[in-house]
């Protein structure tokens, strides 16, 4: 019996056919990030055993996740993250040829097998998982005449599922014109197999070309941003640097908020002054000059930042918080947060906003305004606010704080009264 066979496996029992319903989503993407990390401790005493592990665990993924409802591509996400995480322990296994082989085999069996492409990553690095160039030039051609097949074929919903991985193979087995060539005959071209073409010409050392084979990758329904990244990337290791972030920096930048795309452009080009790269991005998105208000706060550009603030809708939370935070350090910026959260808020912007928030804008308001001593002008400048007009969300501010400035009025009177 193998060390593979006398290993006892946690997950398989949690990774059976079915296993999942058509809710499970949260669970499974659970179950799977305990799997990976279970195969990851193996991996560090044997390799070879967590590589085993990692195509076990693949060639359950389809059977086990089948019925489960994956519209909101959160499962998705986390099959995808899964994969990132084991391909390259499949990648590094010090395997013989032989063992190697069969795991092969059974990934291919796994992905046909699969119902919606799941396992497109591993087609994707089927070349590095062969584990040499010999071997990865005998699946090439394997799949080749496959590939040709289907990007000749008058009918155009030809499809094959191992496209990537024979391209792949043509990339590490270092047929980079066969590869460039094979790409020709794709009569609808996508980034998604073009990218191979651009590894080829890179490996030929063709560096220029590869820019311009990306650059003619782009059109309907293509990732221009990922494209971005790829020239971006091509120019900078030809020390480029000036020119990859005039053509291609700001579009290459991603990232879940608008301060996370600020961030990765400033750690690509730590020599770019960053009010510069601030006032770069901004240009790129007309009319949501307010949302940079949080990257303009960070970097300390608080004039700009209240500029920014007050020229298109900004969060009103995020002012109110601006307002909390530096009320000690920069009050005045503190106060005119906490009033432009107050305007926008009296403009009905804002997520899920109740009257608990437009209390706290006014109170952080308030708090500056004792610091600067300005009750009395910022107490008008709030009341002229909130009876400007009869909108809907100026009577919902105004309701909301009806009570607090009342009673922060008679706090006021009596502190004169007791001094007098």
């Amino acid at each position: 019996m193998s060390k593979s066979e006398k290993y006892k496996w946690i997950f398989p029992a949690r990774f059976r056919t079915g296993a999942y319903s058509w809710k499970a989503s949260r669970l499974a993407s659970q179950r799977l990030r305990e799997a990976v990390s279970e195969i990851k401790k193996v991996t560090k005493k044997d390799p070879v055993l967590g590589a085993e592990g990692a195509i076990r665990l693949i060639e359950k993924l389809w059977p086990a996740l089948e019925y489960i409802d994956t519209s909101s591509g959160a499962l998705g996400s986390a099959v995808y993250k899964a994969l990132n995480a084991l391909i390259p322990i499949i990648v590094k296994a010090p395997a013989d040829d032989k063992t190697r082989s069969k795991w092969l085999d059974r990934l291919w069996q796994a992905m046909a097998d699969d119902g919606v492409d799941y396992l497109s990553p591993v087609g994707d690095r089927w070349g590095e998982i062969c584990g040499s160039a010999e071997v990865a030039g005998h699946w090439a051609d394997e799949l080749v005449p496959t590939v040709r097949s289907c990007w000749t074929n008058p009918d155009s919903g030809a499809y094959f599922h191992g496209t990537t991985a024979c391209l792949s193979c043509l990339l590490v087995a270092g047929r980079y014109q066969e590869l460039l060539e094979l790409l020709e005959l794709d009569r609808h071209p996508m980034w998604h197999y073009r990218r191979y073409g651009v590894e080829a010409l890179l490996a030929l050392g063709r560096k220029a070309d590869a820019v311009r084979y990306a650059e003619a990758s782009r059109g309907l329904n293509q990732p221009d941003s990922v494209i971005d990244q790829a020239c971006e990337e091509i120019l900078i290791s030809s020390g480029l640097h000036e020119e990859a972030y005039q053509r291609y920096g700001l579009g290459a930048a991603v990232g879940n908020s608008y301060i996370a795309r600020f961030r990765a452009v400033a750690k690509r080009y730590p020599e770019k002054d960053k009010s510069q790269i601030l006032a770069d991005l901004i240009a790129t998105t007309p009319g949501e000059e307010g949302k940079w208000f949080a990257t303009a706060k960070e970097i300390r550009l608080f004039d700009l930042a209240l500029e920014l603030a007050n020229h298109s809708p900004c969060d009103p939370k995020t002012l109110t918080r601006a307002a909390r935070d530096y009320l000690d350090i920069e009050p005045d910026f503190a106060l005119d947060s906490a009033l432009a959260a107050l305007r926008w808020l009296s403009e009905g912007w804002g997520y899920e906003v109740t009257y608990i928030d437009v209390v706290e804008a006014y109170d952080r308001a308030m708090d500056a305004a004792a610091k600067l001593n300005k009750i009395d002008d910022v107490t008008g400048k709030i009341r002229q606010l909130i009876e400007s007009n009869e909108r809907a969300s100026v009577l919902f501010v105004r309701r909301s704080l009806q009570a607090r400035m009342r009673m922060h009025s008679s706090s006021v009177h009596e502190k004169i009264a007791s001094k007098s």
